[in-house]
């Protein structure tokens, strides 16, 4: 079937945010339907230009880097870069018979910014929440393109696991959340190779503004961070972050190496070898996700895992729906994250083998994306 996957690629041009895309682009594909890519920026494109430190609101520039990410995997001219009346990629006329004939549109995490009336008329459209918690909060809290977006889809999803449990507490206004797991493109995410040193992960300190529900204030990784920045004082296994925002020198003077987080994974290439030369991932949660007991887990999380690189991130409620302690473990403070480095350590060839293992046969596209095309378009 036709499929328009809609999301932020150009917007937020950083590798991981690519990738995220991209393994629904590549699962998706792999699975036979015909899918292309909308990206709606409303009014106006504004994006940051990581070399010239400067904010950009020409379409060259986002519409040039969307073009990069998609044309090694042959998606040619099938996606389009839209703000105003002016738009980069497919022709208009196309694009608008496009919709005509598209079984489904998939927002991905990020809410269109403009409603245009071509967006209504492929037959189905799905949300998907990958940010669980802070999405049910702003809409909660009346964000008014994000509620417009909402409630213009027939079916939502969210990778936060535990969205819905009773001791969540994420609110749903009444609307069903479907569970699903983040898809991983397993063969353009082999087993890596090698000999790697480093515990490491991608991080930005802060990415938007808190949120509050009910009195209390839901925040970012820096606040959970905390929790473990004297990891390298306690420890000898080297500890590596590629940093956006943030203080990185006093990061590097309580041990952490720090490598600037936009350069070393700009592009979909240069974050998958930064992932893929990786010993394991150690990676704190943001606090929202924590709080709530979201049951969220990373899409970077599953690549290492894919990589069979072990995982050992702060716990979100996540083992109530994965079993942890190989492959993947989880840490609720400093002596638990030490223990969990020891484990991977102690067992590395066995910890390796079980997170392949778990991206294989938890995280799969070809296991996660047919159900969710089932039920979006059922």
């Amino acid at each position: 079937m036709k499929i328009i996957v809609a999301g932020a690629l150009g917007r937020f041009p950083i590798g991981g945010n690519a990738w995220v895309v991209l393994q629904y682009l590549l699962g998706l594909q792999t699975l036979g339907h015909e899918v292309y890519f909308l990206e709606e920026c409303g009014e106006g494109s504004w994006v940051f230009d990581w070399e010239s430190e400067e904010v950009t609101t020409g379409l060259d520039y986002p519409a040039g880097y969307l073009r990069d990410c998609l044309a090694p995997i042959g998606f040619g001219e099938r996606w389009i870069y839209r703000a105003g009346d002016q738009a980069r990629g497919m022709r208009l006329e196309a694009f608008h018979s496009l919709c005509e004939e598209a079984e489904l549109l998939i927002i991905l995490a990020c809410p269109l910014d403009l409603w245009r009336p071509e967006y209504d008329r492929p037959r189905r459209r799905a949300f998907i929440d990958l940010d669980p918690g802070f999405t049910q909060i702003r809409a909660e809290n009346g964000e008014p393109i994000l509620v417009q977006t909402l409630d213009r889809c027939e079916q939502l999803f969210t990778i936060g696991q535990r969205v819905g449990v009773p001791d969540c507490e994420i609110p749903t206004q009444g609307r069903q959340w479907s569970i699903m797991m983040p898809p991983i493109s397993l063969p353009n995410w082999a087993f890596a190779s090698g000999e790697a040193s480093h515990f490491s992960t991608i991080m930005q300190w802060k990415s938007y503004d808190d949120v509050e529900f009910r009195g209390v204030t839901y925040g970012h990784k820096s606040r959970e961070f905390l929790e473990i920045q004297d990891l390298p004082r306690l420890c000898s296994q080297p500890l590596r972050i590629a940093l956006s925002g943030g203080d990185p020198e006093a990061l590097r003077r309580i041990g952490w190496e720090v490598e600037t987080g936009w350069k070393a994974s700009f592009t979909p290439d240069a974050y998958q070898r930064f992932i893929q030369s990786s010993r394991a991932e150690i990676s704190a949660a943001k606090h929202g996700y924590v709080a709530t007991r979201s049951g969220w887990i990373s899409d970077r999380s599953v690549c290492y895992l894919a990589s069979g690189r072990p995982v050992l991130v702060q716990d979100t409620g996540i083992g109530n729906r994965i079993t942890t302690g190989r492959g993947l473990l989880t840490f609720t403070d400093l002596e638990s994250a030490l223990a969990g480095i020891e484990a991977i350590n102690g067992e590395y060839e066995l910890h390796r083998d079980s997170a392949r293992r778990l991206a294989e046969e938890v995280f799969s596209a070809d296991r996660v994306l047919p159900q969710l095309v089932e039920m979006a378009t059922g």
